[in-house]
């Protein structure tokens, strides 16, 4: 089951980015995502059980992964995670999904992410999603990894 998040999934949800992610945000990180788009920050229940999240926010300001740096409005997964025991469920997508149409329902036109380019799983699910890789940003990561910035038209 996807759901929007509540305070009293953070605890959780900071357990599976953990978990997941070398990427580890800090609650009022989370807090602050939250209150500024809620509809975007979802979580995956499994047996009342909360397994994954999804964050999610519009972005507005000069597009910079364009060749032309115009002032865009672009939805921006920041940060998607599912715990081990519950992945290849369909839960990823599902979320994707859920979170697409919630950026969706704000008028933006693309999605984007940035994905490690060593993260295949991911990058298949995207694809898969219609994501297409925009631009490669070395060293994008903390420990020096490239990233790819993957992006979705909407219609």
């Amino acid at each position: 089951m996807i759901r929007e998040f509540r305070l009293e999934d953070l605890h959780k949800v900071i357990y599976i980015n953990r978990t997941c992610l070398p990427e580890n945000y800090t609650p009022d990180f989370f807090v602050y995502h939250f209150r500024d788009f809620p509809e975007g920050f979802l979580v995956a229940e499994m047996n009342g059980t909360v397994v994954g999240y999804i964050m999610t926010r519009v972005d507005r300001g000069f597009d910079y992964y364009s060749s032309h740096r115009a002032f865009a409005e672009k939805g921006h997964v920041i940060s998607i995670a599912v715990l081990p025991h519950a992945r290849r469920k369909g839960i990823g997508e599902a979320l994707l999904r859920r979170a697409i149409e919630s950026v969706k329902r704000r008028g933006v036109k693309e999605v984007y992410l940035e994905v490690r380019v060593s993260n295949t799983p991911a990058i298949n699910l995207y694809h898969k999603l219609g994501f297409k890789i925009a631009k490669r940003v070395p060293k994008y990561y903390a420990d020096g990894e490239d990233a790819y910035v993957m992006s979705l038209q909407l219609d």
